[in-house]
């Protein structure tokens, strides 16, 4: 409706990310292209991106839909200390081996939580009352031999009242959230490419 769809799940699986080995009990829920073309370089310019974006600023409409989702969190109690990191589940920081685990990860990102950074991949985390989540970006070759951004979206619910909400959301997900968050991102790619060369 508004941008690109989603990738099958096998472009995520398929690449020998770290997630996999951190993640193996999530399921793959979406794979998104990012609108980042760049060259073998650019990952970091991402990683900045996606550490400093707000998708409540890419539409009046996802502002919309993010109020109601933290507003309806607020009353049913989804979003509360105790159903978060460390408490209802642990961090996935816990299972990162030696080589990751010691990877930048003061980024400002609330919610979410960063995992690791490497020269290809950055992963984060959220947990609430429905569920255990992963926002994975990784940067791959774009077959016409440049590069860009490609984010996927990993999910352990949190029993029957996780699956549930995951299944009413997928909607809004897919038709409206993250297709404006792509036009979002995209913009915001191409403004600073702009700016880089003047």
């Amino acid at each position: 409706m508004f941008g690109s769809g989603t990738l099958d799940k096998t472009q995520h699986t398929s690449r020998p990310w770290r997630i996999h080995e951190i993640a193996n009990d999530f399921q793959v829920l979406d794979v998104w292209p990012l609108p980042t073309p760049g060259g073998p370089d650019d990952f970091p310019k991402l990683v900045r991106l996606m550490a400093t974006f707000d998708p409540g600023e890419t539409s009046p409409l996802v502002r919309a839909l993010f109020a109601i989702r933290w507003t309806t969190g607020r009353m049913l109690g989804l979003d509360r200390q105790e159903t978060g990191l460390g408490t209802r589940v642990r961090s996935l920081r816990d299972r990162l081996p030696a080589d990751l685990a010691d990877t930048p990860t003061d980024f400002d990102t609330d919610p979410f939580k960063p995992l690791y950074v490497t020269d290809n991949e950055f992963a984060l985390e959220i947990a609430n009352q429905t569920m255990h989540g992963v926002m994975h970006v990784g940067w791959v070759p774009d077959g016409t031999g440049g590069y860009r951004g490609q984010m996927a979206v990993l999910v352990r619910p949190n029993g029957v009242l996780g699956a549930a909400y995951m299944a009413a959301i997928a909607p809004f997900r897919h038709l409206l959230v993250y297709p404006l968050m792509m036009r979002g991102i995209g913009r915001i790619w191409r403004e600073s490419a702009t700016g880089a060369r003047r």
